[in-house]
């Protein structure tokens, strides 16, 4: 690792005396022996897993209120070199927190060691599914994440920033390059995306070199920041203008290029089967994804009829919902969203002042629900969360929202993307349910208050459980409307149909996974069975099948946190506090759905005698 060290000096002009603040006390020499503290390890081990990772530095935004920005000039390694050197990396964390005696360890530190190995996971299967995955795709491939990185995370607030966002530009030829490498190993294995991957993955490249270099996104959000900066002077902002104009014409074009080349003659070996089961061993390694992204040992045939089960009993709360308010509930509940698709009372005009109006409502409703929520919560995040519409450049394949996190030195807020391509596809009944999902006290509060923690290492504020964080986004639309914040029937419908939708989700990346079913047969069921938007049960599918057993989790998830929260009720009764337990589920961050499970029933157990 020495090499590592020296390399990160020279690339950051880091001082020990930086990295001591960063990582905490510890003697020099335990940068290269076993240090005689884990929390010391673990805070070693982060850092330097982190030093050649510039675009993490950058979206960490942790080093440049220190003064350490030339990160912010680089990409990530992406060589398959880089990749080899980050699993021998592993396989020494994993060496070394082996020579730990976990019977001298603290609870605290025995939780770092459980989420830190469910982090790592197993390495020898990660390396043979290492090629499984299609890093080019409609969705969040290479092709999307490089600009909405630039747009989200490139912060400029000096001429210094600037100059780093032009040497970025002029660097995509080699980032493409080197995952290029990848791309034609995966080739060579069989692994070829359906061709409906490649040819949505085509469009939106083509779609992204045919604009005018100062109409593309990469022009455009430069030019915004650029604005915003005082300090910057006309002919300089014109300078750095020319420049990004200059890089994007001939690097970025050629670059994208020269991909959508490649996937062109790439299309002629592809065909349109969806699942995992077509790769090489496809059902080990959709078990695999299973078991990574539910941090449970649950089969693909049990997740499977559990969704079945929960699509028959959310959809009959619905149904008398629908009575309720004088609809004929034997038409189904596909048929009766459809009606409500119909009018017009419950969309916004497909406008611009539609859209930005959309964006508004959003803002006003995280209002609202963040000024009366502390009656369930005892600690609340310190970063602000601002609403922004998804990018218009990827707008069409992106999902229906998103959330990204704040920077840790508070220059950049937590931010909810909505997706507003189809004006369809945001119903007024459903914003309540998605703003407490994405926002609060969802995803922004469960995230910004992981990385605000005090006292754990760094690596915890930074993990991330599919299960855990999504199914706190399910659980919190549960808590939002337990607590009055969706009075409204209509919007308990929105509610109860989000629900329903991740419930769908268990039968629809099941049955495309480990049933064969086609494209075509999930978009059906997701139709037949959610009444959302076509464009929006198209995008789904499609994400489920570049992603496999992702969207399982986020059901498996908030079940877990339900089933926990019942139980805790049931055992301590009258002295059940919901604050309390939202202390627990929340004060240590991101975890394994075990390792949660170990902390509530301590915290009962605690509570029964205290």
């Amino acid at each position: 690792m020495a090499g590592k060290v020296r390399k990160f000096f020279k690339y950051t002009g880091l001082t020990i005396a930086v990295l001591l603040v960063l990582a905490g006390s510890f003697a020099a020499h335990e940068w290269y022996a076993k240090p005689f503290y884990i929390n010391n390890f673990f805070n070693r081990a982060f850092i330097q897993y982190i030093w050649d990772k510039p675009e993490t530095l950058t979206a960490m935004g942790m080093l440049e209120q220190l003064g350490i920005n030339g990160h912010n000039a680089e990409w990530d390694d992406n060589t398959e070199a880089a990749t080899d050197r980050d699993f021998e990396f592993l396989y020494e964390i994993m060496d070394t927190v082996a020579e730990y005696d976990e019977d001298e360890l603290t609870a605290d530190e025995m939780l770092s060691v459980k989420v830190l190995k469910e982090l790592l996971g197993n390495p020898e299967e990660d390396q043979k599914f290492r090629y499984h995955n299609y890093p080019v795709n409609q969705l969040f491939g290479l092709q999307n994440a490089i600009p909405r990185f630039l747009d989200t995370f490139h912060q400029v607030n000096s001429s210094e920033d600037a100059e780093h966002y032009i040497s970025r530009l002029s660097k995509i030829g080699i980032k493409l390059d080197q995952n290029m490498e990848g791309l034609l190993i995966r080739e060579e294995r069989g692994i070829i995306p359906p061709t409906f991957v490649i040819d949505k993955s085509i469009d939106i490249m083509q779609e992204f070199v045919d604009q005018l270099a100062e109409e593309n996104v990469l022009y455009v959000s430069f030019k915004g920041k650029l604005e915003a900066v005082d300090e910057i002077g006309e002919p300089d902002r014109q300078a750095f203008l020319d420049s990004a104009k200059t890089e994007i014409e001939n690097v970025v074009y050629p670059a994208y290029q020269g991909y959508i080349d490649y996937f062109t003659g790439l299309r002629a070996k592809s065909n349109d089967d969806a699942g995992a089961w077509k790769l090489p061993d496809g059902k080990d390694y959709y078990n695999y994804q299973l078991r990574n992204n539910t941090t449970t040992d649950m089969t693909a045939d049990e997740i499977h009829a559990i969704g079945v089960a929960e699509v028959e009993r959310i959809q009959a709360e619905m149904l008398e919902i629908f009575a309720a308010e004088g609809y004929d509930a034997s038409l189904g509940v596909k048929a009766l969203f459809d009606q409500l698709a119909n009018e017009e009372r419950f969309y916004y005009p497909d406008t611009d002042a539609g859209r930005a109006q959309i964006l508004e409502d959003y803002a006003a409703i995280i209002d609202e629900i963040a000024e009366g929520i502390t009656a369930a919560f005892n600690i609340t995040p310190k970063a602000d969360i601002v609403v922004k519409r998804v990018p218009e450049f990827s707008q069409e394949t992106a999902p229906g929202a998103y959330y990204n996190q704040p920077s840790r030195d508070g220059s950049r807020p937590g931010t909810f993307y909505a997706n507003l391509f189809d004006i369809k596809a945001t119903p007024k009944y459903g914003m309540r349910t998605l703003a407490y999902h994405e926002g609060v006290p969802g995803h922004h509060f469960q995230i910004a208050i992981q990385t605000e923690l005090q006292g754990i290492p760094e690596f915890r504020k930074e993990s991330r459980f599919t299960s855990y964080s999504e199914g706190w986004g399910l659980y919190a639309e549960r808590l939002a409307w337990e607590m009055g914040f969706q009075t409204d029937p209509y919007d308990n419908l929105g509610r109860l149909q989000a629900e329903l939708f991740r419930a769908v989700r268990l039968v629809v990346d099941t049955g495309i996974h480990a049933e064969r079913w086609t494209r075509e047969e999930a978009i059906d069921y997701m139709l037949t069975n959610t009444g959302m938007a076509e464009s929006d049960v198209v995008s789904e599918i499609e994400r489920y099948i570049v992603n496999p057993g992702q969207a399982t989790a986020y059901k498996v998830g908030m079940m877990e946190l339900l089933r926990l929260r019942n139980e805790a009720q049931e055992a301590l009764g009258d002295r059940f506090d919901i604050r309390d337990f939202h202390d627990v589920i929340l004060k240590d961050g991101a975890l394994p759905l075990t390792a949660l499970r170990e902390l509530v029933m301590q915290y009962v157990e605690q509570k029964q005698v205290s």
